[in-house]
């Protein structure tokens, strides 16, 4: 069986890139616009700054707190995370987010979901589960935060 490892799903928002992309690198906003209704909570003060910074998070399945490690960013335009079990190695998936500021103040949103290079057995079926449609709900959300 073939498999689609990498999905994505973008949308334009009628909102400045800048203004976007502070609701993506703060952590405590995400679980409000979760698609996949898998982010419970995020302690706040731990906007994300860099590559190597690393945030925590609360999932919804039995408040386990995951580390997030911040492989790709641009302030203003791209952040890519690697989550992983606190004090261990990411297992491989990557969450990314790009935007690219449009004309008239708006901006193109992209977000994607790689598990090419997952390597934990167990978290295959979950990866399966992500589609983008799933993607697209956070987008839908975060699009409705600006509403």
């Amino acid at each position: 069986m073939d498999e689609t490892k990498i999905v994505s799903a973008s949308t334009v928002i009628a909102v400045p890139a800048e203004t976007i992309f502070e609701e993506i690198a703060d952590p405590a906003r995400q679980p409000a616009w979760d698609g996949n209704d898998n982010l419970a909570e995020a302690p706040p003060g731990q906007r994300v700054h860099a590559v190597g910074d690393v945030f925590v998070m609360a999932l919804t399945k039995d408040g386990v707190l995951r580390d997030n490690h911040v492989v790709e960013f641009e302030e203003g335009r791209l952040i890519a995370r690697r989550p992983s079990e606190q004090g261990s190695p990411p297992p491989g998936h990557l969450w990314r987010w790009v935007l690219r500021p449009l004309d008239g103040g708006r901006t193109e949103v992209t977000h994607t979901y790689d598990w090419t290079d997952l390597s934990d057995e167990t978290r295959l079926p979950r990866a399966r589960r992500t589609t983008s449609e799933r993607l697209q709900d956070s987008l839908d959300r975060l699009a409705a935060l600006f509403g």
